[in-house]
């Protein structure tokens, strides 16, 4: 069985420029690219998962997140294909969606399809409904203080057991 990284987008591999549409504005969080490349070698499989209300609430469109995940790459400059899978959803917080965080839906059925490890398998991101899918769906968590929350907004959350690191860079520096 295989191990995995579920990654949110934006506040964890990229700058959150809330409802970001142009691929002009993608920053790469420092040390992104290298951790990528690390977690590679040591047999990770990498998925996106993340959420892109702004195509929902019509702020953008999903041709829109397309280009950014391209421009992202781009600046990543890794090998192809650097994602095993990336999972867009689309919809706003008030209309029904199968894949929206904190649902675990694509977190299961990445880890069926590609028959993963659950315990060799994290869901990485800033925010609270990054962890609960990863925790929805039985993995282990890690939030990145690179987003939405510090790492003193994280332990006022009271989330005992929460692994919390500056970035994703960090928490790469920890796997095996």
């Amino acid at each position: 069985m295989s191990k995995a990284l579920f990654l949110d987008r934006d506040g964890t591999l990229i700058l959150d420029k809330h409802y970001l549409a142009d691929p002009a504005g993608v920053e790469l969080i420092p040390g992104v690219a290298p951790a990528l490349a690390r977690a590679r070698a040591l047999g990770y499989r990498l998925f996106i998962v993340t959420n892109q209300s702004g195509v929902g609430r019509g702020y953008y469109t999903l041709d829109d997140v397309h280009r950014c995940n391209a421009r992202m790459d781009e600046l990543l400059g890794l090998p192809r294909p650097i994602w095993d899978g990336v999972c867009i959803a689309p919809e706003s917080s008030d209309q029904p969606s199968r894949y929206r965080k904190p649902s675990p839906a694509y977190l299961q059925e990445m880890i069926t399809e590609h028959r993963l490890d659950r315990a060799q398998c994290w869901m990485v991101g800033d925010r609270e409904s990054d962890i609960d899918a990863g925790l929805n769906a039985q993995v282990n968590a890690a939030a990145v203080c690179t987003g939405k929350h510090d790492a003193a907004a994280w332990a006022a959350l009271g989330r005992p057991g929460l692994a919390v690191f500056p970035d994703f860079a960090a928490f790469v520096a920890t796997l095996r």
